[in-house]
């Protein structure tokens, strides 16, 4: 069973380094740069790795619960940030398009460009989900994974 629990954190750990990396992906060569929803689901994800250690060095229940934790609150940031997509709620007052947050200087101000991605829209979809939408999934997957380590883990120690 120890094999189990290793092999669950483990495919959790990956497939958050995964996203992360097809975060970067999208940024970096395709040119989506991340509004600041986006940004915010990107820390559950850095988090992870760091969670994994600690599961390796001292196990314990509480890291596979942490590492399950953390994916829900990353399934929340990105199904808020769905909600915003779809004008179910409104989002950041900086970051839809009814406030840009931009002040008069900065639109007057043409020394240098000024990128304002907006949160509530949606500027890439794979089968009619954003990539918030996705990472919500991907993100309820991986916390299953941590359930299921936090499981095996208990089978094993008790």
């Amino acid at each position: 069973m120890t094999r189990v629990l290793n092999q669950s954190a483990l495919l959790a750990t990956i497939g958050s380094i995964g996203l992360l990396l097809g975060a970067f992906i999208f940024q970096e060569i395709f040119g989506f740069e991340p509004c600041t929803l986006c940004i915010w689901q990107r820390w559950p994800h850095a988090i992870i790795p760091l969670v994994f250690f600690f599961s390796i060095v001292r196990p314990h229940q509480i890291w596979f619960l942490t590492g399950s934790l953390v994916m829900v609150i990353s399934s929340i940031l990105a199904g808020y940030h769905v909600g915003v997509e779809q004008d179910w709620w409104e989002g950041l007052a900086s970051c839809s398009t009814s406030d840009t947050g931009l002040s008069t200087g900065m639109i007057l101000d043409f020394s240098e460009e000024i990128s304002v991605v907006m949160c509530d829209e949606i500027v890439w979809s794979f089968l009619n989900l954003s990539m918030a939408g996705w990472n919500t999934v991907f993100s309820l997957v991986l916390a299953s994974l941590w359930i299921l380590a936090f499981r095996n883990y208990q089978a094993i120690n008790q």
